[in-house]
């Protein structure tokens, strides 16, 4: 195990790390209206601005958690959050949105590669033990970051502007990278989770092989295939919220400051996995409750009964369980993923599977949310879209049982 330098454990400087990486995917939606006038950007190039960086995860996260697996964890967090600061730094200079874009860009493989060797490099730093617990913290990273970017951006860029938000958070990068170079040390041998084999120490070795055995699992499809559906339903929920709430009449500042809760009340439900998990619940469990109770919290919000739904405040409550409750699922994702990767030199490559359908969750489960609701004329029958993906999810979270406990068996 390594040694704590300043007193802080390394895997809370992880943590802290992948939370600056999120704070640039954040970033954008509360500068939007200050770039199209300061820059004339169009709605379409914003929605590319927006969409930038969920491309780059969608086409580039497997590869990128290959090259991590290759360059080294902690070198390839450091490259990341280096290419984060200067692009931000840079970004904050531009005049016209085709320089922003290209920087969004780069900012979009700067965030992966902070993000692909995030677990395994947490796993390298603690103990068996408490691994469980910290892959909850490491799930809060997104969350946390985009509440954060949603409730002091609009600050930041109402008592200065947009150029020095970019800038600030340009330097919290920095200050992320000198606090990885500085407390977190170069990834050890990991614990085992099972003997080695000959055919598993090979694929350790070089890319096609560590691509090939991934591809050809069933657990990194189990988990990435699970992440997508929750991501799908979690992001078409959330994103539509400030909308949701200028409808029912809400005022915008009232809306940012609701939306931020409820993304926020997603770390509640990470942390908690990882404590249950310590205690020996089990995965499936945890990820039937999480997708039940995002099921119902769906429903709560967005279903009418007689031409009516439940008052505001009910609906509230509802969708802040949906995020709160739905918030056990990434974390005992990322846990899973652990322990369903199909060697110790797979690791990255799987995180970066679940990424790359993350992404695409993300990528398409809003268009289809909103497409639904035009359809019908409102958001009444929206809750059908995402019961489904609860019910796929929970479908999904029963043969990740069955594969967790056939591994424990092996």
């Amino acid at each position: 195990m390594s040694k704590h330098r300043f007193g802080i454990h390394p895997s809370w400087v992880i943590v802290f790390a992948g939370v600056c990486a999120a704070l640039h995917v954040g970033k954008l939606p509360p500068a939007l209206p200050v770039l199209q006038d300061a820059l004339n950007i169009t709605l379409v190039q914003a929605g590319f601005l927006l969409s930038a960086v969920q491309i780059a995860s969608m086409t580039l996260g497997l590869a990128v958690g290959l090259s991590a697996d290759s360059l080294g964890l902690r070198r390839s967090m450091l490259t990341g959050l280096a290419l984060l600061s200067v692009a931000s730094i840079s970004g904050g200079f531009v005049t016209d949105a085709q320089g922003l874009l290209m920087l969004r860009a780069l900012e979009g493989l700067g965030f992966l590669l902070v993000v692909m060797p995030a677990p395994a490099l947490i796993r390298s730093t603690v103990d068996a033990s408490h691994l469980s617990g910290r892959m909850g913290w490491w799930g809060t990273y997104m969350p946390t970051g985009s509440a954060l970017a949603l409730l002091v951006g609009p600050w930041v860029i109402a008592g200065f502007d947009w150029s020095a938000w970019w800038w600030l958070l340009g330097v919290v990068s920095a200050l992320a990278f000198v606090a990885v170079w500085l407390c977190v040390p170069q990834a050890s041998t990991p614990v085992q989770v099972q003997p080695a084999s000959e055919h598993t120490q090979a694929a350790n070795d070089a890319w096609p092989k560590r691509l090939g055995l991934t591809l050809k699992s069933a657990g990194p499809w189990l988990v990435a295939l699970t992440f997508a559906v929750y991501s799908s339903q979690w992001l078409a929920v959330v994103g539509f919220l400030p909308t949701v709430y200028a409808e029912l009449g809400l005022t915008a500042g009232m809306a940012g400051v609701l939306s931020a809760c409820v993304a926020l009340a997603n770390v509640s439900g990470n942390v908690l996995s990882g404590r249950l998990l310590q205690r020996g619940w089990p995965a499936q469990r945890l990820l039937w409750i999480g997708f039940a109770c995002m099921a119902l919290g769906a429903v709560g919000a967005y279903a009418t009964w007689q031409g009516s739904g439940l008052p505001t405040a009910l609906r509230f409550a509802c969708v802040v369980m949906f995020s709160a409750v739905g918030g056990l699922i990434p974390g005992t994702l990322f846990a899973s993923a652990m322990r369903l990767a199909p060697s110790e030199g797979t690791l990255s490559t799987t995180v970066g599977y679940m990424q790359q359908w993350s992404a695409f969750g993300q990528f398409a489960g809003p268009p289809l949310v909103a497409w639904v609701a035009v359809s019908v004329g409102g958001w009444q029958w929206t809750w059908v879209v995402t019961a489904s993906l609860s019910l796929a999810g929970a479908v999904l979270a029963y043969f990740i049982g069955c594969a967790l406990r056939k591994k424990a068996h092996t």
